[in-house]
């Protein structure tokens, strides 16, 4: 994680009762989630692109949908890291070093693969916030990025629903 910290570094004049050493554990994992959120958003353009066959139209809309919903969390997620005194990291170049989600190519307009793939990828973000939820409001004392990361986790769930509905 010293690649991030690298990234985003501190502003030393945030006092909001959180430790700056429990900020940067936070701002940790929201650049982590930054990543993966662009990351994912990429892939939603791409497939919204590239689908094709029988589905197109359902599948171009629903495409459309959820990567407009994470335009609207990468930069919630950004302006959070800034309200805890760090930067958010901005570049592709370090979006790639940091993103645990691979990227993808048009994988020639296969619907279902593509389908396939986001599920994967959403469930992933789900699993991680789960998890960091739990870290940032129990170990970093902050309920605020806690409760942001549970909205975001919820709308994951959502966006994975819609997903699995689409593969039955």
């Amino acid at each position: 994680m010293d690649q991030i910290t690298k990234l985003t570094k501190a502003d030393n004049k945030t006092n909001i009762g959180i430790t700056q050493d429990n900020r940067s554990k936070v701002v940790e994992a929201l650049t982590l989630l930054l990543a993966d959120e662009h990351v994912l958003y990429m892939k939603l353009r791409n497939y919204h692109w590239n689908v094709e066959g029988m589905f197109f139209a359902p599948l171009h809309e629903l495409f459309q949908e959820q990567y407009e919903e994470l335009e609207g969390s990468i930069d919630d997620i950004a302006e959070r890291i800034r309200s805890l005194g760090f930067y958010a990291m901005g570049s592709m170049e370090d979006i790639k070093k940091v993103a645990r989600l691979g990227e993808s190519d048009h994988l020639n307009g296969d619907a279902k693969l593509m389908l396939q793939n986001l599920l994967v990828d959403h469930e992933m973000i789900i699993k991680v916030l789960r998890n960091d939820i739990n870290e940032v409001q129990d170990q970093y004392k902050d309920a605020g990025t806690a409760d942001f990361m549970t909205a975001l986790m919820e709308t994951h769930e959502k966006m994975a629903w819609m997903i699995r509905a689409h593969l039955a």
